[in-house]
């Protein structure tokens, strides 16, 4: 039997169970997935490049197998991200604001693409470490390359993720769809991130960490908002 929910749409009780899965839930494990596997990648790299290293010479001298094994990850790092985007959008519903999200779906792709720009960037140092430790003048297109690589992922595409969390943050302040505490959290480390982006190549862990916890309160509030719905259908 169909029933009417508090913002006055009918639904069949089938069709909502099914919604209730497929956009809430789908929505926090792709969040989960990503903050994983890009908390995953980035732990590798950073534990692959010896510290202290010349530029040029930290991914001639790192651990290969963390590098490929990082390189491999990313592209599914992406296709959780991009689901995580899509379904928080769609969230959104008749509450969205063209400018903002705008702003949240740009950056957010923004983001993405130089995170994918420095790791091919990475892999190509990687499959040139063969030619790179023979030194001469290729010393000095893998300083270029690293140099590269940094400035994408750490003055850019971080700068882009603070983009991201503050329109997003923004967002669930005008529509009240997140609780407040998570709103200023989210401000803070969008902040903290803008801010302190190229001192410590950590800062980028900020981010999935982000992701994670919002992922994780989504996961918990779809099992509350679902409640009213479902009791009129009883």
């Amino acid at each position: 039997m169909a029933s009417a929910c508090h913002d006055g749409t009918v639904t069949h009780p089938v069709d909502r169970h099914i919604r209730s899965l497929a956009t809430p839930r789908a929505a926090a494990f792709a969040g989960v997935l990503f903050a994983l596997l890009f908390g995953a990648v980035l732990v590798l790299i950073r534990t692959a490049l010896p510290a202290g290293g010349e530029l040029g010479s930290q991914w001639v001298a790192g651990s290969s197998e963390r590098l490929r094994l990082a390189i491999v990850l990313m592209p599914f790092t992406g296709i959780a991200f991009l689901w995580f985007i899509g379904v928080i959008r769609d969230g959104f519903g008749s509450l969205e604001d063209k400018f903002f999200s705008t702003v949240f779906i740009g950056s957010g792709l923004l983001f993405l693409a130089m995170i994918f720009a420095s790791t091919a960037v990475g892999a190509g140092l990687l499959a040139s470490k063969e030619f790179l430790q023979e030194g001469g003048g290729r010393t000095e297109v893998a300083a270029f390359g690293q140099g590269l690589l940094v400035a994408l992922s750490n003055t850019y595409a971080l700068r882009m993720a603070a983009v991201f969390m503050i329109s997003l943050a923004t967002i669930w302040l005008r529509t009240r769809l997140m609780p407040v505490w998570l709103v200023v959290v989210t401000y803070l480390v969008a902040l903290s991130v803008l801010v302190a982006s190229d001192v410590s190549l950590w800062m980028t862990v900020a981010f999935p960490v982000w992701v994670l916890v919002v992922s994780l309160v989504m996961l918990v509030r779809s099992g509350v908002t679902d409640v009213p719905c479902d009791d009129l259908s009883a």
